[in-house]
């Protein structure tokens, strides 16, 4: 029998299913582009990927062309958007709902807006029935940093529901870029996005901290004896550590629990995906290496590492089955990954120091 999921996951899984079946694709444009004007938009958006993201274009280099042609015009999408909310003049909420109005709208777009990325989007919402919903999931959620005042998130399970805005979104507008065995695929590209953001979370805490940002869940930096004061003054003392040892380990769960739904998506686009999520999820180890120090350093993995990992990604693809059901045990560790756990880590950092 399944077993359920953590419950700061299952409404997201809800979510997801529900976008998913309430309009499906979207309607044939009545104004067909041109060839050359569609070519041009998605050099844009190979462009943009190119120089936003190495790992991401590098990833999506593994897969077919129409496909690789569909995700960089998604992560064009998606980068625009963060864009716009994140570091966009004036009125950014104004600037946001009209780059929804143009980049999701069933005809080619008219407005000079980004209207090459849109047309390129348009083309590949089409050209793979990605659900509408989705899309206006994720310009939701990074409508969030736009709230009046330092937006901060008490909890776990409100953090998790801003990575899915954010990031899970992503994933499930890529699996149908890629393609997908059945619905069972939803939850694993779920769990993905939120290893993901998560990630960007950790690499970023210094970067963030310096614009007045902080994503970590303010619950959990207290059980830890932390506060926003120490990281504004880049403390790095046991507490630190053990507070980072915990959401390492969550996040390599997530990872874990994410990486064999890669099975259940189309053979060609499977190195693709999985090769954006293990080199992403190498970042973990940087962190590591560098003893949980963000706020003086961004960590990365270098273009050396991220090639000499492909061969070891592409023989893990090649022997992947699609997951079982999950067993009772198995339940159990994606329990251990529950934010609830970090109240026993630290317990146990006070007992023993952090080591």
């Amino acid at each position: 029998m399944q077993s359920r999921a953590p419950a700061w996951e299952q409404p997201l899984i809800g979510h997801a299913f529900e976008a998913m079946h309430e309009r499906e694709g979207v309607a044939d444009s009545a104004v067909e582009p041109s060839a050359s004007a569609l070519l041009q938009a998605h050099v844009r958006c190979e462009a943009i990927t190119r120089e936003h993201s190495r790992t991401f274009y590098l990833a999506s280099t593994l897969l077919p062309s129409e496909q690789r042609l569909g995700a960089r015009a998604l992560y064009a999408f998606c980068r625009i958007s963060d864009d716009i909310a994140d570091c966009g003049a004036g009125d950014r909420a104004a600037a946001l709902a009209d780059w929804r109005e143009v980049a999701l709208g069933d005809a080619p777009p008219a407005s000079p807006l980004h209207a090459d990325v849109a047309l390129a989007w348009a083309d590949t919402r089409m050209r793979f029935g990605i659900p509408v919903r989705y899309a206006e999931q994720l310009i939701e959620g990074v409508a969030r940093d736009l709230a009046p005042g330092l937006v901060r998130y008490e909890t776990f399970e409100e953090l998790a529901a801003y990575c899915y805005g954010v990031a899970s979104t992503v994933g499930l507008m890529a699996m149908h870029i890629v393609g997908f065995r059945g619905e069972e695929a939803v939850p694993y590209a779920v769990r993905l996005g939120v290893a993901l953001q998560l990630t960007n979370i950790l690499r970023d805490i210094g970067e963030d901290l310096a614009v007045g940002r902080m994503y970590l869940p303010l619950a959990e930096l207290r059980e830890f004896g932390l506060c926003e004061d120490d990281l504004a003054r880049g403390v790095v003392d046991e507490r630190w550590l053990a507070f980072m040892r915990f959401q390492v380990r969550r996040n390599r769960r997530l990872y874990a629990e994410a990486l064999p739904g890669v099975a259940l998506l189309d053979p060609r686009g499977r190195l693709g995906i999985a090769a954006a999520a293990e080199l992403y999820r190498a970042i973990l180890d940087d962190i590591e290496a560098h003893g949980g120090r963000v706020f003086d350093r961004r960590a990365h993995v270098s273009g050396w590492n991220k090639l000499r990992r492909l061969p070891g990604i592409w023989l893990r693809v090649r022997r992947m089955q699609p997951p079982r059901q999950r067993s009772a045990e198995s339940a159990s560790e994606v329990a251990m990954a529950d934010p609830t756990e970090s109240e026993h880590l630290a317990r146990s950092a006070g007992h023993h120091g952090g080591s």
